[in-house]
């Protein structure tokens, strides 16, 4: 299932298509994965950094020596740093989470993998990511990587998207299709 070009319409998917080209040539796609990984986890434990990524009164140079800094101290990859150093000079920090998500289904695709957005109530534990992974396998015949969003919105259950495909097994969109049956 090819979707570079959809990954390349959009802004985050471009950053993260020369970031991935260039990791793939050099052979660090394992080493940028995991510093993403790392930086997606500080972006969801760290109002600051959420802040700093977001927030348009930091300016360009501000922004680059707090980015600098971060990667440092989160003991980055040196291309995943220069990465981010690209995103503070063009004003870009808040394309981060796009752009860590659209690396990651370029690295699942490479590895000949599908990936599936799974959002959660609560964090899910690696018996249950296991558990779920082994069944996605067996529903799609190809591995699949997870890309885990927790959201207490959902109430329960679980939402996962892959491709086109979503199977919307969520708390709150049970309680809304019954509230919608019984009004109707």
């Amino acid at each position: 299932m090819e979707n570079s070009g959809g990954i390349q319409a959009s802004l985050a998917g471009r950053y993260a298509m020369a970031l991935f080209e260039l990791a793939r040539d050099e052979k660090q796609l394992d080493a940028v994965s995991a510093s993403l990984s790392t930086l997606k986890q500080a972006l969801a434990e760290s109002d600051d950094l959420r802040r700093l990524t977001t927030s348009p009164l930091v300016s360009r140079d501000s922004a680059a020596k707090a980015i600098a800094a971060t990667a440092a101290t989160l003991k980055l990859d040196s291309f995943t740093a220069k990465f981010l150093g690209v995103l503070a000079a063009n004003g870009r920090l808040g394309q981060i989470a796009p752009a860590i998500r659209a690396y990651g289904q370029l690295a699942a695709q490479h590895r000949g993998e599908l990936t599936a957005e799974v959002t959660s109530a609560h964090p899910l534990n690696d018996d249950q990511v296991a558990q779920l992974k082994t069944t996605l396998k067996s529903q799609l015949g190809r591995d699949v990587s997870v890309d885990l969003t927790v959201d207490p919105a959902i109430l329960g259950g679980l939402i996962v998207k892959v491709g086109s495909r979503q199977i919307d097994g969520s708390i709150r969109t049970k309680l809304n299709t019954l509230a919608t049956a019984m009004k109707g």
